[in-house]
C-alpha cells in the first residue's frame, strides 16, 4: 500500500515546476539529515577520511549538502520517469565529447555514483540513437522493483542485465555495439574486489571497468552528471587513452584516482551515504 501511494505521489511530482520539486527535496533532505542518524554518521566518516584537511564544520556542511542533493535527485525521478518527454529533454543537457558515443564502436561508460546517475542514463537513452545497457540489481519490494525497471526503460531500447545473466551476455552486447553504463565505484564485497587507494584510503573496488572494456574490446568514456538549477548537465568526456592495460589492479587504481578529480568538482553530489570502506584489508581496523 505504501509503495503504491509513494509511486502515485511521484506521478504527481512529475507535473510540478522543477523549483517546487527541488524545494520539497531540500526539506526532505534536512529531515533525513536529522532523523537518519546511522547514515549521517556513515557520510561524515567517509568525508572525514577522504577530506582530512576539512574542519568538522565543513564536514557537517558537506554531509547536509549530500542529504539534500540525494533527496532532490530521488524526487526528480518523478519528472524523469513520468514527466512529459519534451520537459525531460529540456531539463537534461548533454555536453562535452558527445561524438564519443556516436557510431557503433563498443563503449563502456564509466558512470560514477553521483546523485544524478538516473538523470544521466535518461539523457543518453532519450537523446542518443543507440541501445544502451546497464546492470540492474533486483529490489526486494516487487512493486518498487517494477517501477524502477519501467522508469529506467522509459526511453530508447534500454536493456538491463540482471546479475544472474552473467558476464558473457554483457560482453556479447558490448561487442554488438550496445554501450554499457557501468557504475563500479562502490564496495560490493571483498569477493572479486581488489584493494586500491581511494583518497589515500584502501578501498575494496571491483575491477569491472577494466575487465568489461577488455572483454568487449571497448573504449572507456566517463560520463559525469551534475545537478543544476535547470535540471542536470550530463558531461561526456573524451575516452581514456591506453585503457584498459594488461594490469586490472593498476587500471582500477587509476579509475579511483580520476574519480577523485570528478568528485572534487562537486563533493556534495557524490553518494557518501554508502559504506565505501566497509570491507578492510587484513589487519586494518573497522571505520564504521
Amino acid at each position: 500500500m505504501l509503495s503504491r501511494l509513494g509511486i502515485a505521489m511521484m506521478h504527481l511530482l512529475g507535473r510540478l515546476p522543477l523549483a517546487w520539486v527541488r524545494a520539497l527535496g531540500c526539506g526532505l533532505g534536512w529531515m533525513l539529515y536529522v532523523l537518519a542518524i546511522p547514515r549521517r554518521r556513515v557520510a561524515q566518516t567517509n568525508l572525514s577520511l577522504c577530506f582530512p584537511d576539512r574542519s568538522a564544520t565543513q564536514i557537517r556542511a558537506l554531509t547536509l549538502g549530500t542529504f539534500v542533493h540525494f533527496a532532490q535527485a530521488w524526487l526528480d525521478r518523478g519528472w524523469l520517469w513520468h514527466g512529459a518527454p519534451e520537459v525531460v529533454r529540456r531539463r537534461l543537457t548533454l555536453t562535452g565529447a558527445v561524438a564519443e558515443l556516436q557510431g557503433q564502436q563498443p563503449v563502456v561508460i564509466f558512470a560514477p555514483h553521483f546523485v544524478g546517475l538516473d538523470a544521466g542514463w535518461t539523457a543518453l537513452t532519450q537523446q542518443l540513437p543507440r541501445r544502451f545497457s546497464s546492470i540492474y540489481t533486483d529490489q526486494a519490494n516487487k512493486i518498487l522493483d517494477a517501477w524502477i525497471l519501467a522508469g529506467r526503460q522509459r526511453f530508447g531500447q534500454a536493456r538491463l542485465f540482471g546479475r544472474v545473466d552473467g558476464v558473457k551476455a554483457i560482453a556479447m552486447a558490448l561487442r554488438a555495439g550496445d554501450p554499457l553504463y557501468l557504475l563500479p565505484d562502490m564496495n560490493f564485497g571483498p569477493e572479486d574486489s581488489v584493494f586500491v587507494p581511494f583518497y589515500g584510503v584502501s578501498a575494496a573496488t571491483v575491477p569491472s571497468l577494466s575487465r568489461f572494456a577488455k572483454l568487449g574490446r571497448a573504449k572507456v568514456v566517463p560520463v559525469v552528471t551534475r545537478m543544476t538549477r535547470q535540471g542536470y548537465e550530463v558531461q561526456i568526456m573524451p575516452c581514456w587513452q591506453g585503457f584498459p592495460s594488461d594490469d586490472a589492479v593498476a587500471d582500477t587504481a587509476l579509475m579511483n584516482l580520476r574519480l577523485q578529480s570528478y568528485i572534487d568538482a562537486m563533493p556534495d553530489q557524490y553518494f557518501w551515504v554508502h559504506k565505501r570502506f566497509k570491507d578492510r584489508p587484513a589487519g586494518a581496523p573497522a571505520v564504521y
